[in-house]
């Protein structure tokens, strides 16, 4: 098993990519949500020991740990869709294009754009909500123990919408710029 291994593959460096700013700022985003992955674990493992050790835990860790889920999530959707990490049934398409590539093309590009729509329409939903706990001061917790504001999580799921709309449009426009290359 460790015979197959390529040593020299895994010396070689990755091949230099594009000024992309579109993948910057969603790979940005994901790293955002990659640290703050990192301290919840180091926050979750800092209240069982303060809970098991010393008998005193964290305040807040769970309403923390419930809420940040979702932040991580949408602060990493938008280069998930971008670098085509999305969890998708690939068979079909797969098949489609093998034997008609033109129309699996046309069929990942539809895909793009309607998965950019679906990601619109989740910012847009987002969006009152966020707002509304803007202006009502709206938090979570228990008052006088520990509280947080509700808004700035609710404003990541705008954010991760929007992101997932621009990563979406962006495959789809490169799909199309695909599509009229080959058959422009």
């Amino acid at each position: 098993m460790a015979d197959d291994i390529n040593m020299a593959a895994l010396d070689a460096a990755a091949p230099p990519q594009p000024f992309d700013p579109v993948r910057m700022i969603l790979d940005g985003l994901a790293a955002i949500g990659t640290i703050w992955t990192f301290g919840l674990m180091l926050l979750i493992c800092a209240d069982v020991i303060g809970r098991s050790f010393v008998n005193a835990p964290v305040t807040g860790v769970a309403e923390i740990a419930a809420h940040s889920v979702v932040g991580i999530v949408f602060l990493q959707i938008g280069s998930t869709i971008y670098h085509r990490r999305m969890t998708r049934a690939d068979f079909l398409i797969e098949r489609i294009l093998r034997h008609a590539p033109f129309a699996g093309r046309m069929i990942e590009a539809l895909f793009y754009l309607l998965g950019a729509a679906v990601m619109w329409f989740v910012a847009q939903a987002a969006w009152p909500g966020m707002w509304n706990s803007f202006q009502l001061r709206e938090f979570f917790g228990v008052q006088g123990l520990f509280t947080v504001p509700t808004w700035p999580f609710r404003a990541l799921i705008v954010l991760g919408g929007a992101a997932g709309c621009v990563a979406y449009l962006a495959l789809f426009l490169h799909e199309v710029r695909r599509l009229v290359s080959r058959h422009g």
